[in-house]
């Protein structure tokens, strides 16, 4: 990939800029500096199960900082060369490498699933964790991982059972395995080092899968303190700053242009048809938990009669309390539409695990597990757990677990494009309208 990238770097400043390519110190300053770049962003350190929102992120980190870097050689060795031209130089660069890379995707996808590529893999152990990585093998053959079944020393009826696990290791060695899957709630801490020392021994990866626990988790960082190795148990991306700039940025522009072309006049509309309706404010603004769990006001658009329970009973399927329009604008989520006031003063997102009462936090911060990690990033609009169906009242308490488990998995893989993709389901979950919006 690296060659490719490069050959179309040269291939470009050669047809774009024949007289400059004559020049030493131009033809090594670029590939010097893309190389530098592509190490320090880690842009070819992508595998085959990495997910698209990375390869967007490292394709913009790269690209902003070979931009910087080819000004700003002009800028010190040809100041007064004409501007436009290098921006079409750089354009197509660009473009090229996208194309070559998306064309190479797609043709290692095929060719993966009609049989090449792949990579023999096998699982030691069974539990929840082992039937959802069985699951995700199985399902994801563009990915090239070819799973030969699983050892376990208790047979189950899902999936192909090779064995005992202390038969793994002649099969390893005999049928080419590429890579073993350990999971680490099956075997022993004695087992795991002999399966690395046999590992190491044959060249095969040994990769570890924690326990699943319904709740998907993200550990790896790891700092050193002087020479000691130190994990942090919880990483989340919008810990780094760029990121944290990048998702606010968002939530500004968007909020923005939300409230200038939409709200500036929708809202007076709205102002007259409630008050038509029912004596009372336009607005309701409720005291709910935010980022690092503290209060805010949260905006809405008043959708049921005035009344002394708003702030203690969660809305109810037929809820007597619900106006015919708020009926209308919670079906629609329109009454959900002032807290793009909120984003822009910057105590919610865009896009984030919803936020909920006061009474519920309290409530749900004791008997559900993992419920506060939803504060570790602001509330959202919107969110993961929304557009998978979970929103509106909590029946049952399967209901507050799945939200929970969608909420970690949201802010544990946090990307903008994310964001984008869940945005847009919104809306459309909007338009075709949402069984538990009322």
């Amino acid at each position: 990939m690296t060659s490719i990238d490069l050959s179309i770097i040269n291939g470009v400043m050669c047809y774009m800029n024949p007289v400059l390519y004559l020049d030493l110190v131009y033809i090594l300053f670029f590939n010097a500096a893309w190389l530098l770049i592509s190490f320090n962003n880690q842009f070819y350190n992508l595998y085959r199960n990495a997910r698209p929102s990375k390869a967007v992120y490292l394709i913009i980190a790269q690209f902003s900082t070979f931009f910087l870097a080819y000004f700003t050689y002009f800028g010190i060795f040809k100041e007064g060369n004409a501007v436009n031209d290098q921006l079409v130089t750089l354009l197509l660069i660009y473009s090229l490498i996208v194309v070559s890379k998306l064309s190479i995707v797609i043709l290692l996808k095929g060719y993966r699933i009609a049989g090449g590529n792949y990579r023999n893999v096998i699982i030691i152990g069974e539990d929840e964790s082992v039937s959802v990585l069985r699951k995700y093998f199985n399902s994801r053959l563009e990915l090239g991982y070819r799973l030969k079944g699983y050892f376990s020393d208790t047979e189950n009826n899902e999936g192909k059972f090779l064995g005992k696990i202390s038969e793994s290791f002649n099969f390893a060695k005999e049928n080419n395995i590429d890579e073993i899957y350990l999971s680490m709630n099956s075997i022993s801490k004695e087992q795991i080092k002999e399966f690395e020392i046999f590992a190491d021994n044959n060249l095969i990866t040994l990769k570890l899968v924690p326990d699943y626990k319904g709740v998907f988790r993200k550990m790896e960082a790891v700092q050193y303190y002087d020479y000691l190795p130190v994990i942090s148990f919880r990483q989340l991306p919008l810990d780094d700053v760029f990121r944290r700039f990048i998702k606010r940025l968002f939530d500004i522009v968007f909020s923005g242009l939300v409230i200038t072309l939409l709200l500036s006049w929708l809202i007076p509309i709205i102002a007259i048809l409630i008050r038509w309706e029912s004596k009372g404010p336009i607005f309701f603004k409720q005291k709910r938990d935010g980022l690092n769990g503290r209060a805010f006001g949260c905006y809405k658009f008043r959708s049921m009669k005035s009344n002394t329970q708003a702030n203690e009973i969660q809305a109810t399927k037929q809820d007597a309390r619900i106006t015919k329009m708020g009926a209308f604008m919670r079906k629609t989520s329109i009454d959900e539409l002032p807290q793009f006031i909120n984003v822009l003063i910057g105590n919610m997102s865009v896009v984030g695990p919803r936020p909920h009462m006061l009474q519920h936090t309290q409530e749900f911060s004791k008997s559900v597990n993992k419920y506060m990690v939803r504060h570790f990033v602001k509330p959202g609009i919107t969110g993961l757990a929304q557009i998978k169906g979970y929103r509106g009242e909590i029946k049952v308490k399967t209901d507050i677990n799945n939200r929970v488990k969608f909420d970690v998995f949201y802010l544990e893989n946090w990307s903008l494009i994310l964001d984008v993709r869940i945005v847009l389901q919104t809306v459309s979950n909007a338009i075709s309208g949402e069984e538990n919006a009322y």
